[in-house]
């Protein structure tokens, strides 16, 4: 898959060596990011997951191959592809299944201008709507108001089985459940309103839980899986990246999370846009806020750890101080957020464009962001400075310089 002429594919020195990247029983004992326990985080947003698609090629060229692979939504189907196929064919399932999502709109040629490509994407977007997505989803036959309200059909315009089949062609489940990589998959139980996480290396995982993580109200139907029933986890949170701090707190962890929407934004100036806005905010699930908050806590046991050091001898086998020894005992990370960044010509129906254009654009941005991180090479090869957690945006400095060059219709 080639990405578009306009985005151009950065090839820098390799930072990472291939070699550095270590068994298990080594993990614990890293103390710098490119010997960490490597973990790629994909938030949900429908069609624009091909830029996960395009982030995981890229990471591939740089030796990066993740431990840990966690999903929600989109970022479930592409979690379950790289984690049930082999290295060697992760990039070509991803591929395959992008390039079936797209082909009902197969046209190439990139629009002369920002008005024009939008009014293809808003025309692509309804196309979709009305036919479906192969593989993945169709419309319902008869519509959801003729079914009978207490059924399943009733509840949502499209039917995702297409879905359940593409996963079983495209994903081995057994070398999912063979736990070769940790694959974690968030979803939400509709009774209780509670978060819930389907995880290999706790149970069985089955093409129902990608499903059940997809299942976004009310364009896709609920997942029922032993006897409770699923939504789309982006209904409760849109990242995976809590769940991963909360669940590994001993080995150091060096974390890509590809982000979907872009919490930042300017200030809408039409209905559509304030529509789109609206969309960002709510989906972007707040990364730096919640990057933040998790800092403030890895540095606030940091900062016990160096008092409890202070105490004299005599303190030191006191149960309290046994006690929040042992509690504030921890890992080192580092969170490298790729951010795919609002687009002038994108509309409120960006996160449904599964046109061969838009989906060229996404993969080939997210190989883009990738090549401009990987250009800065003290972050991942030296000890952290201090700090048990450290996050970057090495592309948010890419954006500010280029938002300050003259608007031009070309960009």
């Amino acid at each position: 898959m080639t990405a578009p002429a306009a985005i151009a594919t950065v090839q820098p020195e390799l930072p990472i060596n291939p070699t550095l990247i270590m068994p298990t029983s080594d993990i614990a004992k890293s103390t710098i990011p490119a010997q960490a326990q490597r973990v790629l985080v994909l938030q949900g947003g429908g069609a624009l997951g091909a830029y996960q698609a395009g982030a995981y090629r890229a990471l591939r060229r740089y030796g990066f191959e993740p431990h840990w692979v966690a999903g929600i939504s989109i970022g479930a189907i592409n979690a379950a592809i790289i984690a049930g196929n082999s290295p060697e064919t992760r990039v070509e399932r991803l591929e395959e299944f992008w390039k079936m999502a797209s082909a009902p709109v197969p046209w190439q040629s990139v629009p002369s201008n920002d008005y024009a490509r939008s009014l293809f994407g808003e025309g692509s977007a309804a196309l979709i709507a009305t036919f479906g997505v192969p593989g993945f989803f169709i419309p319902r036959i008869p519509p959801t108001q003729f079914w009978p309200t207490a059924r399943p059909e009733g509840l949502s315009f499209y039917d995702t089985s297409p879905l359940r089949a593409t996963l079983e062609r495209l994903v081995d489940f057994d070398r999912i459940n063979a736990k070769a990589t940790r694959l974690s998959i968030g979803a939400v139980n509709i009774a209780t309103g509670n978060f819930v996480y389907f995880d290999n290396a706790r149970q069985k995982i089955g093409p129902e839980h990608i499903m059940a993580s997809g299942a976004l109200p009310p364009g896709f139907p609920a997942i029922e899986i032993d006897g409770e029933h699923y939504w789309d986890g982006g209904v409760a949170s849109n990242t995976p990246l809590d769940y991963v701090l909360d669940e590994e707190t001993r080995a150091d962890l060096l974390i890509f999370q590809a982000d979907l929407f872009s919490a930042r934004g300017p200030l809408p100036s039409t209905m559509q846009e304030a529509f789109e806005r609206e969309k960002d905010i709510r989906f972007s699930s707040r990364t730096r806020l919640n990057t933040d908050q998790h800092k403030k806590i890895h540095n606030a046991r940091k900062a016990v750890r160096d008092l409890l050091s202070k105490l004299p001898d005599n303190l030191h086998d006191e149960a309290s101080v046994r006690y929040l020894r042992k509690a504030v005992k921890e890992n080192t990370v580092t969170v490298v957020h790729l951010i795919y960044r609002q687009k002038n010509y994108h509309g409120m129906s960006k996160d449904y464009d599964f046109s061969r254009l838009a989906m060229l654009d996404h993969w080939a941005s997210g190989e883009h962001d990738v090549d401009t991180s990987m250009r800065h090479r003290n972050w991942l090869e030296q000890p952290q400075r201090g700090e048990t957690m450290v996050t970057y945006d090495l592309t948010a400095e890419e954006d500010r310089i280029a938002a300050q060059r003259p608007p031009s219709i070309t960009d």
